[in-house]
Order: C-alpha cells, then sequence, then structure tokens
C-alpha cells in the first residue's frame, strides 16, 4: 500500500483539517440537541410533578390525625418516702406530673388521684436507693411509674390516658 498524500483544497489547506471542523460542528450540534432534549423532558416532568403534589399533600394532611395539645396534671403534694440504707435512714422527694391529649380522660383521671398516688408511694418506696442515685435507676423508675398509672387508668377510665410521667423534682438526702 502506497501512502497518499492530502490533495491541497481549493483555499490552499488540505481536505483533512475542513472534514475536521465539519466532524466537530456535527458532534458540537449533536450533544447540542440531547442537551436540550434532556433539559425539555427534565423541565416538563417538573412541572407535572409541582402540580400533582399539592393534591397528594391536602389527601395526606386529611389523613393525617390531628395532633392535640398536651395536658398537664400535677400530682400534689410531693411524694416522701424513707430508706434505711446501711443503718442510716435517707429520704426520696419526688414531684410527679401526668402528661396526656385527652382533656375528657385526664379529667376522668382526676378523680382516681387517690388510688394513683396509693400506687406510687408502694413503687417509690420498693426502690432500692442506692439505684436510684444513677441515671439509669432513674429512668427505670420513670418507666415503672408510667407503667403503674397506666394500668389504674385503664381500669378506672378504659383507655391509657397518660402518655409520660415527668418528675418535676428529684431529692434523693
Amino acid at each position: 500500500m502506497a501512502k497518499k498524500e492530502a490533495a491541497p483544497a481549493e483555499d490552499g489547506q488540505p481536505g483533512g483539517k475542513s472534514k475536521l471542523k465539519l466532524i466537530i460542528l456535527i458532534v458540537v450540534v449533536l450533544l447540542l440537541a440531547v442537551g436540550l432534549s434532556i433539559g425539555g423532558t427534565w423541565f416538563f416532568l417538573s412541572k407535572d410533578k409541582k402540580a400533582e403534589e399539592p393534591a397528594h399533600e391536602d389527601a395526606a394532611a386529611a389523613a393525617a390525625p390531628v395532633h392535640q395539645p398536651a395536658i398537664y396534671q400535677d400530682l400534689q403534694p410531693a411524694f416522701v418516702v424513707n430508706y434505711n440504707v446501711d443503718g442510716r435512714t435517707r429520704y426520696l422527694q419526688v414531684s410527679m406530673a401526668l402528661m396526656g391529649r385527652d382533656a375528657a380522660g385526664m379529667e376522668k383521671l382526676k378523680s382516681n388521684v387517690p388510688v394513683l398516688r396509693n400506687r406510687l408511694v408502694m413503687l417509690l418506696s420498693g426502690q432500692d436507693f442506692k439505684a436510684l442515685q444513677t441515671p439509669l435507676g432513674k429512668e427505670m423508675l420513670l418507666q415503672q411509674a408510667l407503667a403503674s398509672v397506666q394500668e389504674v387508668a385503664q381500669k378506672e377510665t378504659g383507655s391509657t390516658v397518660v402518655e409520660q410521667v415527668l418528675f418535676t423534682n428529684f431529692v434523693l438526702q
């Protein structure tokens, strides 16, 4: 095979350079066309998605339950319990509040506060004093108090009205 030399074009340039310019021009036009088609598709699809979203949000808002504000009920006076630890008398004073969202249920529970207080005094007096000094012990006591209060609420009102038991004051001596 013999080498062929490129014949000069009319403007004095070899024919390879004009073909290279033509190829570059075609590639640029193709890239521009692809970019425009992707951009147009994205624009129209996102426009349709925005039009559908409000209807979807309205349906979700209608299906979601209404979040009612929290109602707090203090258990007054504070609970005072004594412990015998290593031959010394120790004391626990704790103030508690009950948190629920059902106003009618919380009102029904008010008439059963003596039963609640009795349960909580028995629960507090049965605790290990040294365990109550740790954060884990306090958290465990909080969970036990919630379970005890919800049990009484279920018996007396027919539902577990109380969502949380909160310590508003916690003193160990």
